[in-house]
Formats: C-alpha cells, sequence, structure tokens
C-alpha cells in the first residue's frame, strides 16, 4: 500500500506540470487575439502618425520661416532615410514575435480566451474601430497640455540656471 508520502510525492510533479501548461496561452490563441485587435494595422498606423510627427517637427525646426529648396531637398532625403530605418526596424513582420511573446508572458489562457471572447463581440469590435480615434485624439490632446506646460517647464529651468550662476 502507498504511503500518503509517496502518492503526494508521485502526484506533486504532475501537479506542477498541469499548473504550468494551463498558464501558458498557446500560439494560435494570441495569433486570433492579435488579429482580431488588429494590431498589425495599428502598427502600420503608428508609422504613418510617427512620419506626420517628424514632418511636423522639422517644420518647427525652422519656425515657419521658408527655406531654400536645397534645404528642402536635404530635409525630404533625411527624412525618407530616418523613415525607411523605421518602417524596417518597427515593422509588423519584425514586433510580432515580440508582441506574440508578451502576451504570452502576460496572460494565461483563460485570459486570452476571455479576450478573444470580448474582441469578438459588438462591443469589442467597436472598441477596436474606435480606438485609432481615441489614440488621435489623445494625441492632439497632449500636445495642447505640451504646449502650455513646455514654457512653465522652460521657466523653471531657467530659473534654476539663473540661481546655479548666483550661487558659484
Amino acid at each position: 500500500m502507498m504511503t500518503l508520502n509517496k502518492l503526494f510525492s508521485a502526484l506533486l510533479p504532475l501537479f506542477f506540470t498541469g499548473a504550468i501548461h494551463a498558464a501558458q496561452a498557446s500560439g494560435q490563441s494570441i495569433e486570433d487575439l492579435l488579429q482580431l485587435t488588429k494590431a498589425e494595422s495599428m502598427v502600420d498606423s503608428m508609422n504613418v502618425g510617427m512620419e506626420q510627427l517628424m514632418r511636423q517637427q522639422m517644420g518647427q525646426l525652422t519656425q515657419g520661416k521658408p527655406i531654400h529648396a536645397e534645404q528642402q531637398r536635404s530635409q525630404d532625403a533625411m527624412l525618407g532615410k530616418v523613415m525607411s530605418l523605421f518602417r524596417e526596424e518597427l515593422n509588423w513582420a519584425k514586433l510580432k514575435p515580440s508582441y506574440a511573446q508578451l502576451y504570452q508572458e502576460t496572460f494565461d489562457q483563460e485570459e486570452i480566451d476571455g479576450l478573444i471572447a470580448f474582441y469578438r463581440s459588438p462591443t469589442g469590435q467597436a472598441f477596436v474601430s474606435k480606438m485609432p480615434v481615441v489614440m488621435e485624439k489623445s494625441v492632439a490632446l497632449s500636445q495642447r497640455q505640451m504646449q502650455s506646460f513646455m514654457p512653465k517647464m522652460q521657466a523653471i529651468f531657467e530659473e534654476a540656471t539663473a540661481e546655479l550662476k548666483r550661487k558659484q
């Protein structure tokens, strides 16, 4: 007859194997979730948004002053190189394995299944379709907030710099 200790010792590895297996979300489930959340198109939108932001930043560098055609060509060439590098390094094909690993490390199978059920629902699909608008508006909101924040922050830095100079 098997003692309780022997039985426990025999079943313990099975328990841990089962717990580990239950916690690990399947690759197919994660693939389904990434498709339902339209993760690839969000990465594509991020690239488009980044290009627009860079163009805006470059326009701010000239402070609205007209630039010569040669300067414009240089700026366009530099932006083209940066965006080419950006698309090469931060495209969906390269990012997808990292996203999948992140989801697998963060969520267990039950959570992935729940997320899939949500994103398959009409509410989940509405969330996915409206999220780009929410992101766009939140970026605009942040930019407006930064316009009032930056001068205040600049004033603090200037005051601190002046005080440091007085103490020298």
